[in-house]
């Protein structure tokens, strides 16, 4: 992506001279007629027109007056060229109330206005404005939408009118709309002062001075280069407007604040067409900051391709301390190796709205070398690499783009590129909608990304950025990745049914992953993997078809006050050597596991709400050892705490409760240790330790349960010391099927059957 253009470019050629309009006087009256109109007075029958004997007989013969060279001036001194009486000194006031003369009365209040507006549809926007100074009537007429219509068409070319309110902004308009009476009009008097390129009408137009009588402010060219060189010359407003056809390898090198805008009818910018073959079709340099490019196809269609030697050249290219504005546009480019739009360096700050950058060859629109600009409402789609690329400090602004099916990423930002991305429609990519690498930090608020064939945003490689508010979703792989030592802020973003995760953090990722509303994806709402450390917090997880959190293969991270609720798996899944640390969530209303510890599963649970599940609240097992403390588990449609197949933990200072089987269970060979936990209301047991179960229960209050306070049974040996058990509905302590236990100063009390129960060949020390 070099942007630098090479030093031995072609020079622009000096335009021709305007030619010189030869001198008229009063004697050319005659010619001033429209051929048209004559037509009609020596065809069949002339001498028997009506019209034609009403004007002989009726109008008398006058001087012709100067014509003025502006239509404001035309309209000021509307009479002095229509044929009329001039003034008569004033010889006293009731000289005003002289009666009209027969002829003018005829024409001014009695010829029908068919007849009028068929005269008027001969005269050219400067006498139509002199006619409309001559009375009510006239001025009406004169300002009929229809031949107003018919004036513009023949000038402009375009089928609705092209407003012009102030410098750099063009819109069409429906004039049936409009809010004034006679748009056609309005946009004419916007329009009047500008240059014409418009092949081969040039030499028609200065060959027939009296054709065009009072255009003296239009000037035609036949071709853009002229145009631009007459720029220079001419006293008009730099307003060129090129007129439908096919304009290529002209040397458009743009120094000056002109405004160039296609005029054609229809879709304008179809029938306008501007391509280069072997350099760059426009190139803005300093001295343009205030210039206007709008409604044109601009392309660059080199004949090779992929030759190294296009590597500098582009559609459009804005150099350093440019600051042109690019409209309604079309630009195409067929270059492998070039961008279709390249803005680089210092003091780089295009305006481009309402352009379609589609279809080319390599990126769409390529920002780099500190260079700026605001970039709203363009299509951007089916490009070969990047829609938008931002590079080395590139920082624009970037709103309501729709930016889709590309042949490769949406949006890259690379190499420290920055950028305000806002509003977009970023869907239908090959790779990521978003990509962010190599400590680019982009921020991307309220965009929608989605349904990538890949994922959704992937920042790696160092990458950071802020992503606020957005809609992630329906991406084919997870929404959001963040990878090797990445470090975005992920926030208030809706990621939902994505065909893989919501948000993947793997391969030493970090991030900030807050007040996100992650739901309906197939996969964990949130992944951790491979020694990532992400901070996630106060977010909604939820109605996964897998688990809510999933945190495996040394995975890490601070997962705090979150709520997780509703999904098919596990609300929190931890494995395989991780260590997350688990504060102040709430984990509810899953259909299986609330925290699920598992294969060596580490890490810290500590005062969370986990409720309502249909599995255990907590399952621990496999060598995973957690430290579990302060957490409220309760009414679960399971046990509260399930610790088996070799499980181990620290559980401390909890509140069980409320659980449909035992608050705690530990079985198959499992040693936790219990300490100063409250363990009441459950509806079946307190604590169950069996098949061959252990651990260490110390100082924990066990009262109000269903059934036994403690069952300790089938070969499992615990040790209880300084326990309070108490207020049960069964046994204090029942120890059955070879079981034994130590207990040690423990308080058993107030139980409805007894302190403790020994059966089959049980014991306790």
């Amino acid at each position: 992506m070099n942007s630098v253009r090479a030093t031995n470019r072609r020079p622009r050629r000096v335009s021709r001279p305007r030619p010189v309009q030869p001198e008229r006087n009063n004697q050319e009256r005659d010619e001033d007629v429209p051929a048209d109109m004559v037509a009609e007075e020596s065809g069949p029958g002339a001498q028997n027109s009506p019209y034609q004997l009403r004007r002989k007989s009726l109008l008398p013969k006058r001087t012709a007056c100067p014509a003025k060279t502006s239509m404001e001036g035309a309209s000021t001194s509307a009479t002095e060229n229509f044929g009329h009486r001039p003034k008569r000194a004033r010889l006293s006031g009731k000289s005003q109330d002289l009666p009209a003369a027969p002829a003018e009365q005829y024409l001014q209040e009695k010829l029908p206005d068919e007849v009028v507006l068929k005269i008027f549809s001969y005269l050219l926007e400067q006498d139509l404005c002199r006619a409309a100074c001559v009375c009510k009537r006239f001025s009406e007429l004169a300002n009929d939408p229809i031949l107003w219509k018919r004036l513009y068409m023949e000038v402009f070319e375009y089928t609705r009118p092209m407003m012009h309110p102030e410098p750099g902004k063009f819109y069409q308009i429906n004039p049936e709309e409009y809010e004034q009476p006679n748009p056609w009009k309005e946009s004419f008097q916007q329009l009047y002062k500008g240059a014409h390129v418009k092949p081969g009408f040039a030499e028609h137009f200065y060959s027939n001075p009296a054709r065009y009588k009072g255009r003296e402010n239009m000037l035609y060219y036949d071709t853009i280069e002229d145009a631009l060189g007459g720029v220079q010359e001419a006293h008009f407003d730099g307003l060129i407007f090129v007129h439908s056809g096919i304009y290529t390898d002209e040397w458009i090198y743009i120094e000056s604040p002109i405004t160039m805008i296609g005029a054609a009818p229809g879709k304008v910018a179809d029938k306008v067409i501007i391509e280069n073959t072997r350099d760059s079709t426009f190139v803005f340099m300093e001295g343009s900051e205030d210039a206007y490019v709008g409604y044109m196809t601009i392309r660059f269609n080199p004949d090779d391709k992929s030759a190294q030697h296009h590597n500098a050249h582009h559609c459009l290219e804005i150099t350093v301390n440019c600051s042109p504005i690019i409209d309604h546009c079309i630009i195409r480019s067929t270059c492998t190796v070039g961008s279709a739009v390249c803005v680089s360096g210092q003091g780089a700050c295009p305006t481009i709205k309402h352009c379609n950058i589609s279809d080319c060859e390599n990126v769409g629109l390529y920002i780099t070398d500190h260079a700026q600009g605001i970039y709203e409402d363009n299509e951007i789609s089916n490009n070969a690499l990047a829609g938008i690329w931002v590079k080395n400090h590139g920082n624009p602004i970037i709103r309501r783009n729709h930016i889709h099916h590309g042949r490769d990423v949406g949006v890259f930002t690379f190499d420290h590129g920055m950028g305000y991305f806002e509003s977009c429609n970023i869907h239908r990519n090959r790779i990521a909608g978003f990509e962010v690498k190599a400590y680019a930090n982009p921020t991307v608020v309220r965009c929608e990304i989605h349904h990538g064939q890949t994922g959704g945003i992937y920042v790696h490689e160092k990458g950071r950025g802020q992503f606020i508010e957005n809609k992630i979703y329906a991406n084919n792989f997870a929404g959001v990745w963040i990878t090797s030592n990445s470090d975005p802020t992920i926030r208030s973003n809706a990621i939902y049914n994505g065909n893989q995760g919501g948000v993947y953090i793997f391969g030493d990722g970090r991030g900030l992953i807050e007040e996100n509303d992650i739901y309906g994806n197939a996969l964990a709402g949130i992944q951790i993997r491979t020694n990532s450390c992400p901070i996630v917090r106060h977010n909604k997880i939820h109605d996964g078809q897998h688990g809510g959190i999933y945190v495996h293969e040394k995975g890490q991270g601070v997962i705090e006050e979150n709520e997780v609720y509703s999904n098919t798996l596990a609300g929190v899944w931890v494995t395989t050597g991780s260590t997350p640390v688990l504060r102040k969530n709430r984990i509810h209303s899953g259909k299986q596991v609330g925290v699920y510890f598992y294969d060596n599963g580490h890490g810290v649970l500590e005062d969370n709400d986990i409720y309502n599940h249909m599995y255990s609240g907590v399952q621990i097992r496999t060598g995973s050892n957690p430290k579990i403390r302060r957490n409220k588990i309760w009414g679960g449609q399971n046990g509260g705490i399930l610790v088996y197949n070799s499980g181990l933990g620290f559980i401390e200072d909890n509140e069980i409760f409320d659980n449909a089987m035992a608050g705690v269970w530990i079985k198959t060979d499992s040693n936790p240790t219990l300490r100063r936990n409250k363990i009441h209301d459950g509806r079946d047991g307190g604590i169950c330790i069996f098949n061959g179960g252990r651990g260490l229960l110390e100082e924990n209050d066990i009262f109000r349960n269903a059934q036994a306070g403690v069952l300790i049974s089938t070969n499992s040996h615990p040790i209880l010391r300084k326990n309070r058990i108490f207020d049960g509905f069964a046994a204090g302590i029942e120890i059955t099927n070879h079981a034994t236990a130590t207990l040690e100063g423990n308080q058993i009390f107030n139980n409805r059957f007894g302190g403790c129960s020994w059966r089959q060949e049980s014991t306790s020390l």
